[in-house]
C-alpha cells in the first residue's frame, strides 16, 4: 500500500506526480498489468483437442484454396 501525504507547500499536481512516481518505482503497476491478462493454463487433453481442431481447419482451408474456392490471404506487415 502506497501512502502519499500532501506537504503544506505542495500543489495538487505535484502530489499526483509524486504518487505516480511512487507507483512506478514500487512495481505495483507492473504487477497489475501482468495479472490483467493472465489466463489459466489448459489441461493437456484440452491442448491436444485445440491443436487437432486447428490442424483440421488448416487442412480444410488448404483444400478449398487448391480447388480455387478460397483466395490466399496475404500476410500483414507491421501495425496498421
Amino acid at each position: 500500500m502506497l501512502k502519499v501525504i500532501k506537504q503544506p507547500t505542495e500543489s495538487s499536481q505535484a502530489l499526483v506526480r509524486r504518487f505516480a512516481r511512487g507507483i512506478q518505482q514500487s512495481g505495483i503497476l507492473f504487477g497489475v498489468r501482468k495479472r490483467q491478462f493472465h489466463q489459466r493454463p489448459k489441461n493437456p487433453q484440452a491442448q491436444k483437442k485445440a491443436a487437432l481442431r486447428r490442424e483440421q481447419a488448416r487442412k480444410e482451408y488448404e483444400k478449398l484454396r487448391k480447388l480455387g474456392k478460397m483466395e490466399k490471404k496475404e500476410k500483414r506487415r507491421g501495425r496498421h
